[in-house]
């Protein structure tokens, strides 16, 4: 894998990249240049998601437990965008992790650095957001994570076979979200970040 030190270099810390969104959204507009209507209101939605994620999610305490001894120097980079709607749900509850795990974050626009995304598919596709691992030396450590939880993903794929239309695929998307209140996100992560622990672990034994 290439050395990754550059794209994190160019990247937002958190409160940067919710920074740009809200100015952004002050002049009608979204990250990326598609800055249609549909594409403006996705967007002051998925803000109002993740003001009120960033408000009242708690991080569970078998999370903390869970994580394993992480490398150190070890790092994470997430690849969102302002309009998109599981980055605004998963982006907030992952970001509160990392700060309380002490690790590190750097937020980079997928269109901005497609070069990043195309590294990181998911089956083929530029899906968001993607959290990646990587070293000191910009090296990654272990797999990705993202976009969404497994339970989530499987639905989604069964949603687009079906031919949903993409609004009847959000409203679905989002009401299983809220009824699983950061719980599936914040498993996951932890258990990703065992995984590159336990990799890192391997590594230098």
């Amino acid at each position: 894998m290439n050395n990754l030190n550059n794209y994190w270099d160019s990247g937002m810390s958190w409160s940067e990249y919710r920074k740009l969104v809200d100015d952004l959204l002050a002049q009608g507009l979204s990250t990326g240049d598609n800055n249609t209507p549909e594409i403006i209101e996705y967007a002051r939605l998925n803000q109002a998601r993740m003001q009120r994620l960033e408000k009242h999610t708690n991080v569970l305490p078998e999370v903390m437990e869970t994580a394993g001894e992480l490398p150190t120097g070890m790092r994470i980079m997430v690849i969102a965008e302002g309009w998109c709607g599981d980055a605004a749900q998963v982006c907030p509850p992952a970001e509160l992790i990392f700060q309380k795990l002490n690790i590190a974050t750097r937020y980079v626009l997928r269109d901005k650095e497609t070069s990043l995304i195309d590294m990181f598919l998911t089956n083929g596709g530029r899906s968001i957001p993607v959290f990646i691992a990587i070293d000191e030396n910009g090296n990654t450590i272990g797999e990705k994570w993202g976009p969404r939880p497994v339970e989530l993903q499987e639905l989604r794929a069964g949603w687009v076979a079906e031919g949903l239309p993409f609004e009847k695929q959000a409203e679905l998307l989002h009401g299983w979200y809220a009824r699983d209140k950061t719980v599936s996100t914040q498993k996951e992560l932890a258990q990703w970040l065992q995984s590159i622990a336990q990799s890192a672990k391997m590594r230098t034994s």
